[in-house]
């Protein structure tokens, strides 16, 4: 409930929410937070997401990531809790990157191409098994890339937008944009949260515009702003693309309402 997809679906959901204001890896806080309380649903968000922290922390990140995961899987059969649903917020980072524009299927082999889509995985497997053996129903949610103006800076459009706004020089060296991600509002995200809540969607579904979206041109957008010129160096030889096919989602009723173009316009 503190990270910031946490505070937007608490503002933008009409649930009636118990927050968990501890640490997801305090074995002791998690069993008595699921103890004393009941649940309809219960959407787990906790985890270390930017790439870079999780790089430079590994095996922190992994005992937030997967270790926080086991914790509150575990103390959900120790105390015999069966909400309607368990969601978990997983993501983008267990497939593995298409060398041309193809989208991305629900049922694709995963291949982890981050430390941090490796603990994601390993906490999807966890849950999968175990909430599957005791017939509690789940939800995976596979998050493509999102920005928000109120996104940690480590994050890569925030990164980026930093990087060029505050620059002394007009000329900006940037490299490894060679890139095309698929970037979907967090709003958009909530609004996919609540719907596969609501109607009990079990199993796993991408959430993602379905758009490619190439890092150079987030840069250029930014350059062009505060009128510097970026130079790109040391690209990989090849384009990189992690695009979700949505269809999956869209049958559900959800659709993204919040362009890309407009989430970046916040940025100033």
């Amino acid at each position: 409930s503190s990270g910031l997809l946490g505070k937007i679906l608490i503002k933008k959901v009409n649930f009636k929410f118990i927050k968990f204001k501890y640490d997801i890896t305090n074995k002791k806080k998690v069993y008595n937070w699921i103890k004393r309380n009941n649940f309809d649903f219960i959407i787990h968000l906790a985890a270390i997401v930017p790439t870079k922290k999780v790089e430079n922390n590994f095996y922190y990140s992994k005992k937030v990531n997967y270790g926080g995961t086991k914790n509150l899987v575990d103390a959900i059969i120790k105390y015999k809790k069966k909400p309607k649903l368990f969601f978990f917020a997983s993501t983008s980072h267990v497939y593995k990157p298409k060398s041309k524009y193809i989208k991305i299927l629900e049922k694709e082999k995963t291949k982890p191409f981050s430390k941090y889509g490796k603990t994601k995985l390993l906490a999807e497997k966890y849950l999968k098994l175990k909430l599957s053996k005791k017939k509690i129903n789940y939800c995976i949610g596979r998050i493509f890339s999102f920005t928000d103006k109120n996104q940690d800076h480590s994050f890569i459009v925030p990164s980026l937008f930093n990087k060029i706004k505050k620059s002394k020089s007009s000329k900006i060296y940037l490299k490894n944009l060679n890139h095309y991600r698929d970037f979907v509002s967090t709003i958009d995200i909530c609004k996919a949260i609540e719907i596969l809540c609501k109607k009990k969607k079990t199993g796993i579904y991408n959430i993602g515009n379905g758009n490619k979206i190439s890092l150079i041109q987030i840069a250029k957008y930014f350059s062009k702003k505060y009128k510097k010129k970026i130079i790109v160096k040391n690209n990989t030889k090849r384009n990189s693309f992690l695009i979700a096919s949505n269809r999956k989602i869209l049958k559900t009723g959800w659709l993204p309402t919040t362009s890309f173009s407009r989430e970046l316009k916040k940025f100033s």
